[in-house]
């Protein structure tokens, strides 16, 4: 899968050790895109007030598609996910203030897919529930604007909002042509080549 893009969190002012013990912590996730026209099955987090991509860790012994399609059912109640095509890997280095460890390297693989209308229940985790995330559907451009500004206004933002905007602002550019954009008509999902 091709990486979309390698970022360094701010806070890191090196990922060599330079006397200190750099204990780096390896995570993957998939995460899922899901279009119908201009819109995006998006999570909402009143905590860090974003719009963030479902999906997330890829349990031990997983693969990626196992651990997408488990957490498009646990996150948003999504049903029948099918026609998954690769879109690409985001990658981070951020700080983990964790025992043990104090980098978290992740890699992030996103799919395209699709999914039947109409969500089922969702089974979010005791931490989701009391951030106040909730599945929704919104118009990408909406989207990307309110990340925007909670970038430049808020003090609460979590640390994935840049990777998520630059995620939205990458499928605006490679899914949405302009002479496919209208709310009215879903858009055929396929990989970025």
């Amino acid at each position: 899968m091709r990486l979309l893009k390698s970022t360094v969190h701010p806070n890191l002012q090196s990922l060599e050790a330079s006397g200190l013990q750099r204990n780096t912590f390896h995570r993957k996730a998939a995460r899922g895109i899901i279009l119908n026209g201009e819109n995006i099955l998006m999570l909402y987090t009143e905590r860090y007030h974003d719009y963030t991509l479902p999906g997330g860790g890829i349990d031990d012994g997983e693969d990626a598609i196992e651990g997408l399609i488990r957490e498009l059912e646990e996150e948003t109640g999504a049903q029948n996910i099918r026609d998954i095509c690769e879109f690409g890997i985001y990658e981070e280095y951020r700080p983990w203030h964790k025992p043990d460890f104090d980098i978290m390297h992740m890699l992030s693989y996103c799919y395209v897919c699709t999914i039947d209308e109409q969500l089922g229940n969702t089974k979010l985790e005791d931490y989701e529930v009391k951030n106040g995330m909730k599945p929704v559907w919104i118009n990408i451009f909406n989207a990307i604007a309110h990340n925007e500004h909670t970038i430049a206004n808020s003090d609460k933002k979590g640390m994935s909002i840049e990777r998520e905007t630059f995620l939205l602002k990458t499928i605006v550019d490679e899914l949405l042509g302009k002479e496919e954009r209208s709310a009215t008509k879903p858009l055929p999902l396929k990989a970025a080549s």
